[in-house]
């Protein structure tokens, strides 16, 4: 049967448009290499490539995860000043801060959104930020978005998780040169056994049960492996059906990788209808374009 032009020239527009959309959607949570902050080892090139670093006046100030090609996910108390978003630069694909190869881009800020109830003079409840940038990124091996859990999705403790970042490798003591990207290995801790452990501590200045809603811990009771001064804002990141996923944003701790204070963590699935409201669709999910395609090749049935 000889098709009419003009049924063939809708079908390859049909055919353009899906290929476009193919391009333009990659998978989440995806790395070249698998991996192996306080107690933690260098990651490997490539390893975490959502991993970014916030950039004020020409300093990493915060960590933070690309999460879309124009969205990055932080936490709210690194942004004092949340109006004047031109003083913020983005870093991509970096892995040595003071040695950056060319796999590294900034990118522009062109907006930064607070979660409306934050109020960090009081209390860090709501700890999480998101910023969109003046362009679309282009996505390489080393420039990946990270996947985000809907809000039903509770991750179980004890799973092992990773967190990334820049930040100081003890309290106090700064990443040596050249600030290779740390990595480190930690396991959940539920929020009731974190409060456990935080008002078995008798930390001063902390009342009881200080983890509150919308925030999880991870690390181990006896201290050592944790993040640090930097961090905030980073990602911590587990295992979820095969692609890494987002837990948690690097939010709040008593000194560094101490007993008994294990770092905590704005929970991402607790924001999780937040973020995407604030990003208004502003990303495009594989099964989109998977229903696309079965409705083009029904079409041509």
């Amino acid at each position: 049967m000889q098709i009419p032009p003009s049924l063939l020239a809708i079908w390859l527009l049909q055919v353009t448009m899906v290929q476009a959309a193919l391009n333009s959607t990659t998978a989440c949570g995806q790395s070249i290499n698998s991996p192996r902050i306080v107690g933690g080892q260098p990651a490997s090139d490539g390893s975490w490539p959502w991993q970014v670093s916030i950039v004020k006046n020409n300093y990493h100030t915060c960590g933070g995860s690309l999460i879309a090609e124009q969205w990055v996910l932080s936490a709210a108390h690194c942004f004092s000043e949340s109006t004047y978003f031109d003083k913020y630069e983005v870093l991509l694909g970096a892995y040595k801060l003071s040695n950056l190869s060319n796999n590294a881009a900034f990118s522009n800020v062109k907006r930064i959104y607070l979660y409306p109830d934050f109020n960090g003079e009081t209390d860090l409840i709501g700890d999480i930020a998101l910023l969109q940038l003046s362009t679309p990124v282009k996505f390489t091996n080393y420039i990946l978005p990270v996947c985000l859990p809907d809000s039903s999705v509770q991750f179980p403790a004890n799973a092992d998780c990773w967190v990334t970042g820049w930040g100081n490798i003890q309290n106090g003591v700064g990443l040596l040169y050249p600030a290779t990207l740390q990595e480190v290995k930690v396991p959940l801790i539920s929020r009731e056994s974190c409060n456990a452990l935080y008002n078995s501590a008798l930390t001063h200045g902390l009342g009881m049960n200080p983890v509150e809603t919308g925030m999880i811990c991870a690390g181990y009771p006896e201290g050592g492996k944790d993040s640090c001064q930097g961090d905030s804002g980073g990602p911590l990141v587990c295992q979820l059906k095969g692609s890494w996923t987002q837990a948690g944003v690097v939010s709040w701790g008593i000194g560094c990788a101490q007993p008994r204070m294990p770092g905590v963590y704005t929970s991402v699935p607790s924001y999780a209808k937040w973020i995407e409201a604030t990003m208004n669709g502003g990303f495009q999910k594989a099964p989109a374009v998977t229903l696309l395609l079965a409705a083009l090749a029904q079409a041509l049935l």
